[in-house]
């Protein structure tokens, strides 16, 4: 069985097969591998999933509604606020007393969110570890003013790295408004590894960490429920 969450830049699949080599596997867990490869190279490899989310011609699997069945598997309260970020959208669903209650879906101000960051990374040749949480923040909806913030800084001779927290910041505020402000956020997607992002969304709500694999989780789960009923 193979399960596949393909994002814009990265893809996550789970899988109970050895389908990839080992540079790619996450963890093993119940039997199952899971795995973080480049969508390029999925793309390539001609794979059919079983079942499948994201931006693959061949999608069989709303995202919001993967999120949703796919939280429900980890620990989280009755009253959660789920939020996926990744590089190219923003969307979040609320339970409420353990039922669906809210959501929201932002593919145009929180587009290239984390893709912005990624490249920005490379053009000015800083590291992750050299991202660090900022007092201050750029007060910006996308990450096309958000470059020229950047760009601006820096001429104006702050370093990169700190320029680029700042933007980080302006992140993590503008996507705890887009989910209305929550006392709480589980946090999945992979916005899970930037600590710089995740140190600053807890200036505004405790933040929890879910990881990458969340919205897999939840085709697993669909899937399962559909085999049983046949």
């Amino acid at each position: 069985m193979i399960y596949l969450d393909a994002g814009t830049t990265y893809s996550k699949i789970i899988t109970d097969e050895k389908l990839f080599p080992a540079e790619f596997l996450v963890c093993e867990k119940s039997g199952r591998n899971y795995y973080i490869i480049s969508s390029n190279i999925i793309k390539s490899q001609n794979i059919v999933p079983d079942a499948c989310c994201g931006h693959m011609s061949n999608a069989s699997e709303n995202e919001i509604i993967a999120l949703a069945k796919g939280a429900k598997k980890y620990d989280i309260t009755p009253d959660a606020t789920i939020l996926d970020l990744g590089s190219r959208d923003a969307k979040w669903i609320k339970f409420k007393s353990g039922k669906f209650h809210d959501m929201d879906w932002n593919t145009s101000c929180a587009s290239s969110t984390g893709a912005t960051v990624e490249m920005l990374m490379k053009f000015y040749s800083v590291k992750p570890e050299e991202l660090e949480f900022s007092e201050d923040k750029f007060a910006v909806a996308c990450g096309i003013f958000g470059m020229e913030k950047i760009m601006d800084s820096i001429s104006a001779g702050i370093k990169p790295a700190e320029a680029i927290s700042k933007f980080v910041h302006g992140i993590a505020f503008n996507t705890w408004n887009f989910c209305k402000k929550p006392d709480k956020i589980y946090l999945s997607g992979g916005f899970c590894q930037n600590k710089c992002f995740v140190d600053s969304l807890n200036k505004y709500c405790e933040t929890e960490l879910l990881g990458r694999f969340v919205l897999c989780e939840g085709l697993i789960q669909d899937k399962a429920r559909i085999n049983s009923a046949n």
